[in-house]
């Protein structure tokens, strides 16, 4: 074969294996799906709303790319507090924020949050993927089209921002208090009037008085928050949130259209985002701590005794007649008492009699 006949073969060769390149990259760019998920946080907020980015982040990398997710923050497609109806209208694909948001579609829907003097994160993971938790969540969900996920706990979180001190339950009534779920229940029985609020009004409605006090999360949020600019004194435990899960919601016709392999990468990287948003707390919240107190010299107080006996009696009232308001909530009431009565006989001899043998060391 004469060399300048070789050389057009290769360009020929060449250009035919461009062209199939080229057909199989736009094959792929066209089998691209692309979801929105829409937040009940601020764009990038520490811990909440990078969590939802990290989930994001994890399906596009655990798919090769074939399914991206884009994150909207609150306010950015839709407002915060109207995230659930947009997943289930298939305005978005995905959401991400707190079951206790939407107990105006169904009471029984804070279970699967948090309760008051309740499960501890540890406890809540437990039930959800061992218990009927998640089994008894998705059940409810299916009604709205929505198939949710725990994406994420805070941990204990603390009891809240005042600007006066609470030495008595008297110092709760008339309080004006940012407490969502059925945390803002107990408050309005001890005299107090809840405001659910999304994170990013807390700053100035306490700023300018629109509320008397607030609770967020935990150091690492408030700190973010600037909230000690607010308030002077900083209340623990967080009685009303000992281990909040947070949730992932995913409209059910575009999860059923992905192929099977998608839809496990989707709900394992719920997975990795639930463990993976408690661990940053636990990490991050001691150093945040210290800054508020040696920097800021923000007040750190404890809730009186005889306020959380107090509380802890208000909750056992709320919760109850929680569970008699319908049969669904009342298996689901069922269901987490069960977990939590077996849970404090283990935990009675496990981590709490270590804890406090680690403290007297």
């Amino acid at each position: 074969m004469k060399r300048r006949e070789f050389i057009k073969g290769l360009g020929a060769g060449a250009l035919v294996t461009g062209g199939a390149l080229g057909a199989v990259s736009q094959a792929q760019a066209k089998s691209t799906i692309k979801w929105k998920m829409v937040t009940t946080w601020p764009k990038n907020f520490p811990g909440l709303g990078t969590g939802a980015n990290l989930l994001a982040k994890l399906i596009t990398e655990m798919s090769g790319g074939r399914l991206r997710v884009k994150v909207y923050g609150a306010k950015e497609l839709v407002p915060a507090f109207e995230v659930f109806d947009a997943v289930s209208r298939g305005t978005a694909e995905m959401g991400h924020g707190a079951a206790y948001y939407w107990k105006g579609k169904s009471e029984a829907a804070q279970f699967f949050s948090t309760v008051p003097f309740g499960m501890t994160a540890q406890e809540m993971n437990g039930w959800m993927y061992y218990g009927d938790g998640l089994k008894l969540w998705r059940e409810l969900y299916d009604g709205f089209g929505l198939v949710p996920a725990p994406a994420g706990n805070t941990g204990v979180q603390m009891g809240g921002w005042f600007n006066k001190q609470i030495n008595s339950v008297d110092d709760l009534k008339g309080l004006k208090m940012r407490i969502p779920g059925l945390g803002g229940e107990v408050l309005r029985r001890a005299g107090g009037t809840p405001v659910n609020l999304p994170g990013g009004e807390l700053f100035t409605s306490l700023k300018s008085g629109a509320i008397d006090a607030t609770e967020w999360v935990n150091p690492y949020n408030d700190l973010a928050f600037g909230l000690f600019k607010a308030a002077k004194y900083y209340y623990y435990p967080g009685f009303h949130e000992p281990g909040t899960t947070l949730e992932a919601i995913i409209n059910k016709e575009a999860l059923q259209t992905l192929p099977k392999d998608l839809q496990s990468i989707v709900l394992n990287a719920c997975k990795v985002v639930n463990q993976e948003m408690l661990a940053e707390y636990t990490a991050r919240n001691p150093a945040a701590l210290r800054t508020l107190v040696e920097k800021h010299k923000v007040d750190i107080r404890s809730y009186p005794d005889d306020v959380l006996a107090t509380l802890r009696r208000y909750s056992e009232e709320v919760v109850t007649e929680l569970a008699a308001k319908d049969a669904f909530s009342k298996k689901v009431f069922d269901s987490y008492s069960a977990f939590l009565k077996g849970s404090r006989e283990w935990g009675g001899i496990s981590n709490l009699s270590y804890l406090m043998a680690r403290d007297k060391v």
